[in-house]
């Protein structure tokens, strides 16, 4: 009798929509598909009874740069995955219109027209992000009217020290003395806070037990990722904290410098982070692997402040008057002198070929990569009495000072301090903040031609961080009644 064949068992076919893998960091965080949580409805209310002026603000622009993309009211339901690729077919109806309308009167094909003007159109932009082409939107933004101003979004209870913006000017963080985190939303104001987890659980993400009896929480610094997953805080204990956005919860603490963290920034579109330190050192991180990278030193003196362009490209400023561009991959860096009888507080890129700098003695810096001293200083950039600057073009040899606010009119030199500067990434629009409640808007010349001022913004109090939304529609200020550092 012959055997009878044996069956094979049959494997289960997969369910629709299903994937193999376990959805690595491999994987383009683009076309990822993950479920998105829910928003708890708890609204965390923080008093602000005994300083009013202590908060953050935010002040909405005359123009749109990429129009209004954030109004519209999503289905609870979309994923992550599909909201990004919802949004990327928009924006690219968007440009594909604005090609048509303008081969109109071509006389040629129709479609290779067309497929022309969008090639065009994303070349340029790709361009603007990766700052080498400058884009011109200074001259767009309105004057503030009788009833325009700053609207006040989160009050804190101490003063605040650090604020920054997601990518896609959604949600912004604020951070104050009292080591307060909140996350809020731009257009409503609603905020949450972020709850900092027990000394035991902090040790298990891999915290160092404090130095003191008991940790200290104060916050210096804030920086959020550019793919809106992450964001990172660092202060007086000396650790940089790493927190997951969507659940607001603790992951990873990194350990490694020997002083306070001072400040804090994401490579764009990527997940390195750079920190600075009072300790003089500059150490690289990796936020999807949580992993220390890199150590740089230079410095001879307290890092204050620091900006990325990319994750190869940093700049700091610190306390030894020198500003410092570091080249990453070749472990190499270009070393730029403050003027005489200043020191360097602040810092900020422009594009990869000029950048910005703010100083204690109320003076501020047009720099190029070309030259290591500064080519133009616009001095008394925020005096006590406003009036309108005007700015210098540059001159081959020496920089220039436009000398119009005298020393007298300035009341003190911490009112006049400045202590923040920001920049809309690859155009023309630039803002300062200092010690005597003035955030003033400028606007950058091309070709290192100069600065000019636009108009100032009022408000109470001294102004610790700035941020520029990346579309350019609305500037938010961190205010506080006393200097951050």
């Amino acid at each position: 009798m012959a055997p009878r064949p044996r069956k094979r068992a049959s494997r289960p076919k997969p369910r629709p929509g299903s994937r193999r893998g376990g959805g690595g960091g491999d994987d383009d965080p683009f076309f990822e598909s993950e479920p998105k949580r829910r928003r708890g409805d708890r609204d965390e209310d923080i008093e602000s009874e005994d300083s009013d002026d202590d908060g953050v603000a935010a002040l909405g622009g005359g123009f749109d740069e990429d129009g209004d993309e954030g109004g519209k009211e999503e289905e609870d339901e979309e994923t992550v995955g599909e909201k990004k690729m919802r949004m990327a077919k928009e924006w690219l109806q968007k440009v594909t219109e604005v090609a048509k309308r303008g081969q109109e009167d071509d006389d040629e094909d129709e479609d290779e027209s067309g497929g022309r003007r969008v090639a065009e159109i994303l070349q340029r932009k790709q361009l603007e992000e990766s700052g080498r082409k400058r884009r011109e939107i200074a001259a767009r933004v309105l004057p503030p009217g009788p009833q325009d101003g700053f609207k006040v979004l989160v009050k804190h209870r101490q003063p605040v020290t650090a604020v920054a913006l997601s990518k896609d000017n959604d949600k912004g963080f604020s951070a104050s003395k009292d080591g307060i985190i909140m996350h809020w939303d731009v257009e409503t104001g609603k905020c949450e806070k972020y709850i900092w987890p027990s000394e035991n659980v902090l040790v298990s993400h891999h915290a160092k037990p404090p130095v003191s009896a008991k940790r200290s929480k104060q916050v210096l610094a804030l920086a959020a990722s550019s793919d809106g997953r992450y964001l990172a805080s660092g202060g007086l204990d000396r650790h940089i904290h790493l927190w997951d956005v969507r659940s607001r919860e603790h992951i990873q603490a990194f350990s490694g410098h020997r002083g306070p963290i001072s400040c804090l920034s994401f490579g764009p579109d990527s997940s390195e982070l750079f920190s600075g330190s009072f300790d003089r050192s500059i150490m690289q991180w990796n936020a999807e692997d949580r992993t220390y990278m890199n150590c740089l030193y230079g410095h001879q003196n307290e890092i204050l402040t620091m900006d990325a362009l990319s994750k190869d490209r940093i700049l700091t400023v610190a306390r030894d008057r020198t500003m410092h561009l570091w080249k990453i991959p070749e472990e190499s860096q270009l070393v730029f002198r403050a003027p005489v009888a200043a020191s360097l507080e602040c810092c900020c890129f422009i594009d990869d070929k000029e950048f910005l700098s703010g100083s204690d003695d109320g003076s501020i810096e047009l720099w190029s990569i070309m030259r290591k001293k500064p080519i133009l200083i616009i001095k008394n950039a925020h005096p006590v009495s406003c009036t309108n600057l005007n700015s210098v073009d540059n001159d081959d040899e020496s920089p220039k000072e436009n000398g119009i606010h005298k020393p007298e009119n300035v009341a003190s030199a911490a009112q006049s301090w400045v202590g923040t500067v920001a920049a809309r990434r690859g155009s023309d629009l630039a803002a300062s903040g200092a010690g005597n409640g003035l955030v003033r808007l400028w606007a950058i010349k091309p070709d290192s031609k100069g600065v000019e001022p636009l108009f100032d913004l009022k408000l109470d109090g001294f102004v610790n961080s700035l941020a520029i939304a990346k579309s350019g529609r609305f500037i938010v200020a961190g205010v506080g009644q006393e200097r951050m550092n």
